[in-house]
């Protein structure tokens, strides 16, 4: 039908048959054809042949105005897909844990070197960003998974860290003892917690929570005040700490995590927005472990 339209938008440029078959090129008998089976496809008549050489009927008239509409959209589509650089709303869900200023830093350099994409952001614990992953709400996530995790999509590991206040502890502490020791923590589901009960024989322990705190500046003061053990990432520990604070010594306990990217498999042109996002936080994680 798109050659009949075409066919029909030609005619009503040349002013006539012989015209639009040099055009095309085709017969004269062929374009004939051509209005005609578009005549039957729409059932109405879109030249008076009474006429010499025959004119566009008012029904002709309205038909032309469609069809100029409808190869218009047809020749957007086309370059619309003959466009390779990425385009669109790209939704991007990144762990709690991840949020700090290295890896955001690295996200928001990553999303500026593809100007027509809308990145749209947001941040939550680790089981429910994969939620949303799973149920279409985001096109990528950025999360925290067990140690040992392993395929194409681990970026990296997160090595945490315990911090404490200066002098709280001189020694490294035994299983029993980092059990009954009181921490300062983000509420479950925080992947760091569920970490650190896990490497503690999960639920055969409880851990002393002094306080479930959120924020991370938040946690570090309560910590700094005494309050009890926190966990951070150690990159970030590596940064420096308030004199105040200092790292407790975990001997052989395996407080890592590893970073996966989930994406989804209908990207499309975003897949290369995706994939720089991806491999600047892997780059974030090489450089400040």
């Amino acid at each position: 039908m798109l050659e009949e339209l075409r066919t029909l938008v030609l005619f009503a440029e040349e002013g006539s048959i012989q015209n639009v078959a040099r055009r095309l090129p085709l017969t004269q008998p062929a374009v004939t054809r051509q209005v005609q089976r578009l005549e039957d496809l729409l059932g109405t008549t879109l030249l008076d042949r009474r006429q010499k050489p025959p004119r566009l009927t008012t029904a002709g008239l309205e038909v032309l105005e469609r069809a100029k509409d409808i190869l218009a959209s047809i020749e957007a589509l086309k370059a619309f897909a003959a466009d390779t650089e990425p385009q669109g709303v790209l939704r991007v869900g990144l762990a709690h844990g991840l949020s700090d200023g290295g890896v955001a830093g690295g996200i928001a350099r990553a999303a500026a070197t593809f100007p027509k994409i809308s990145l749209r952001l947001k941040t939550g614990w680790s089981a429910d960003l994969i939620e949303q992953f799973d149920r279409g709400l985001l096109d990528m996530a950025i999360v925290l998974r067990p140690a040992g995790h392993q395929g194409p999509d681990v970026l990296g590991t997160e090595r945490l860290a315990v911090i404490a206040q200066a002098g709280a502890t001189k020694s490294r502490l035994t299983d029993a003892a980092w059990a009954s020791m009181p921490w300062v923590l983000s509420p479950e589901p925080c992947d760091a917690r569920q970490r650190l009960l896990a490497i503690l024989g999960g639920e055969r322990h409880r851990l002393v929570v002094a306080a479930e705190i959120q924020d991370p500046a938040m946690q570090v003061e309560w910590v700094r005040r005494g309050h009890g053990l926190g966990l951070m990432p150690s990159r970030l520990a590596a940064r420096g700490l308030p004199d105040d604070l200092a790292l407790v010594d975990t001997g052989d306990l395996d407080l890592s995590l590893q970073v996966v990217a989930l994406r989804s498999p209908h990207l499309n042109r975003l897949a290369r927005a995706a994939q720089a996002i991806a491999t600047t936080v892997g780059d974030v994680l090489d450089i400040e472990t």
